[in-house]
């Protein structure tokens, strides 16, 4: 195990004996509805400002006793050393003995020689391969960067899969109103269909390929990246634009293909030029890359300005959480806040859900970044777990999400937290007749975190006349906990804040839990089985070493293989 002091148990310490009592005697004394009547001053209490977004804590499930037990349990598991800890490249990832220094990858240069790690001024490191970066996404922006037949790129086909390819496609999609010089479009599935359909309509002679793999390993992304680098030879020769032989197929596969990985080996067995490849390093893990270089086709889509401002986001969220108190810190005060609702009131799941169509795939990113993180049962010495680990996120934009889940959240038996996201402005202002329709939108997002805090009585169902039998079915508890995120806009400098903020709650989580959230063991056993299995399809001794049911299925498919 990396030199780091082994966890304390939280679920020993006086500090978690005081939230239990504390939780004990809230029970059957909880009414949101009547903690804001004795209190005017809960919403300005619980509200904070931080860069363009405002956060209202005031319609979660909390006392000014709950906030101050929860501070002083953060302090007592060492929230703020041991962010510390992390800034300064102590190895934190302790089952892989690797700093966690994402925080870096977002640093000015002005930070240079300020955070020399392992030998490694981590800040000049980073600004080296964003300048290379910038460099050569102005050539493809220019059009300076031709394809082989001399023809400018109009779209880049980005291969990844998860930390390599959530980050990238959620970003772009979030920017979608900014100007962009080309089209992206992701590959990230590794079924067929994900590449068949993602290739339809492009014209290769002006498609740029970016494969990311940091090891250039990944059996997803090559898989798909030698589908797509075969495509592309063949369509260019199909359309006479180069006739097929080894030569012009390797100037092509040099025109039309990058690389985001360090394995510069790899990158040239397969064709790549690796001056055209762009690295990042051992203490980057790929749900926290998305500011790395697996960032690239956001900065040729968007360009360099913008890729800085959302770089700027993150910053400015980072140096916040590592300068102000937890007692006044609306990120650590979110992660304690979920801790809170896991181990206490036994909440299973937390829903994201962004009042902005732009932000449709943050859900899913998030997903990724929480889970990958905390779903773990033991913590980063080794030991077992003492207490629930982990939530699962989900969700959706609304309104979408009003019309399909959000029954479950209002008056289904489990409690679900939710963060709602919106924000003032939008790009696309639209009226009908008098009605401003984001307006409209708006409307929704205060109403439902209303609905949930507050609820509807039996005597309010009543005196709308409704028939005794059906009032249960029409009253709402409330007490259901939410919290607002208000932005001014969404910017590229407010999807950087959003991103760090969650990174960083996921941080005061893992802490308090004393898991390692930099490690993702979980996904490694399912990618050896896999390996092992596919020869099973076609051989019958591989075949004969499954189970009964693995056999099985792969007898029906043989069966069935058309």
């Amino acid at each position: 195990m990396a030199n780091v002091p082994a966890p304390i148990d939280m679920t020993k310490t006086p500090e978690w004996e005081a939230l239990q009592k504390h939780y004990d005697a809230l029970q059957g004394n909880i009414s949101l509805k009547q903690w804001f009547a004795d209190d005017p001053d809960r919403v300005k209490k619980y509200s904070f400002d931080l860069g363009d977004l405002h956060f209202d804590l005031s319609k979660n499930i909390i006392t000014d006793e709950t906030v101050q037990d929860l501070v002083a349990l953060g302090k007592a598991a060492g929230v703020e050393e041991r962010f510390q800890d992390m800034l300064h490249g102590v190895h934190i990832n302790t089952t892989e003995d690797r700093a966690v220094l994402h925080t870096a990858l977002r640093r000015p240069k002005s930070d240079e020689g300020k955070f020399i790690v392992d030998g490694q001024d981590t800040v000049k490191d980073v600004h080296e391969v964003l300048d290379r970066m910038y460099a050569f996404a102005d050539r493809v922006r220019t059009g300076e960067w031709k394809g082989v037949t001399g023809k400018a790129i109009k779209t880049v086909v980005s291969i990844g899969i998860g930390g390599s390819d959530l980050g990238p496609v959620m970003v772009y999609e979030a920017l979608k109103s900014y100007p962009h010089a080309v089209d992206v479009r992701y590959i990230s599935n590794i079924d067929p269909n994900d590449a068949a359909e993602k290739l339809k309509g492009l014209d290769p002679e002006t498609t740029l390929v970016i494969v990311v793999s940091k090891t250039f390993t990944t059996l997803e992304t090559i898989t798909n990246a030698t589908e797509v680098k075969t495509w592309l030879l063949q369509t260019l020769k199909e359309q006479g634009a180069i006739d097929g032989s080894d030569e012009q197929n390797a100037q092509a596969i040099l025109h039309h293909f990058v690389a985001v990985s360090t394995n510069l080996e790899k990158v040239a067995e397969f064709g790549i030029d690796p001056a055209n490849a762009f690295g990042f390093w051992s203490w980057v893990g790929g749900r926290y890359s998305v500011d790395a270089a697996v960032g690239f086709s956001l900065i040729i889509a968007y360009g360099k300005e913008t890729f800085q401002d959302f770089l700027a986001g993150f910053h400015e969220v980072d140096e916040y959480f590592a300068n102000t108190p937890l007692e006044k810190n609306v990120v650590a005060l979110m992660g304690l806040i979920n801790v809170w609702y896991v181990n206490f009131f036994k909440a299973k799941s937390h829903a994201v859900l962004p009042y902005d169509q732009y932000l449709h795939r943050f859900p899913a990113y998030l997903q990724q970044l929480t889970m990958e993180s905390n779903g773990k049962s033991t913590r980063w010495d080794g030991t077992p777990v003492t207490t629930e680990t982990g939530e699962i996120f989900w969700g959706e934009a609304g309104t979408n999400g009003q019309h399909a889940f959000y029954q479950l959240i209002h008056q289904g038996t489990q409690m679900i937290p939710a963060d709602f996201i919106a924000f003032v402005n939008t790009p696309n202002p639209t009226k009908v007749g008098d009605q401003d329709i984001h307006e409209l939108f708006l409307g929704n997002f205060l109403a439902q975190t209303k609905a949930l805090a507050f609820g509807k009585t039996a005597d309010e169902v009543r005196a709308e006349g409704t028939a005794e039998w059906m009032v249960p079915a029409r009253c709402f508890t409330g007490n259901r906990p939410t919290t607002s995120i208000f932005g001014k806009a969404l910017t590229p400098h407010t999807v950087g804040n959003l991103i760090a903020v969650y990174e960083h709650i996921t941080f005061v989580e893992g802490t308090i839990w004393g898991i390692d959230s930099y490690d993702q063991w979980g996904v490694e056993l399912g990618k050896q089985l896999a390996k092992q299995i596919t020869p099973a399809f076609h051989d019958d001794e591989a075949l004969a070493k499954q189970d009964a049911s693995t056999q099985a299925l792969i007898d029906f498919y043989r069966a069935n293989r058309q």
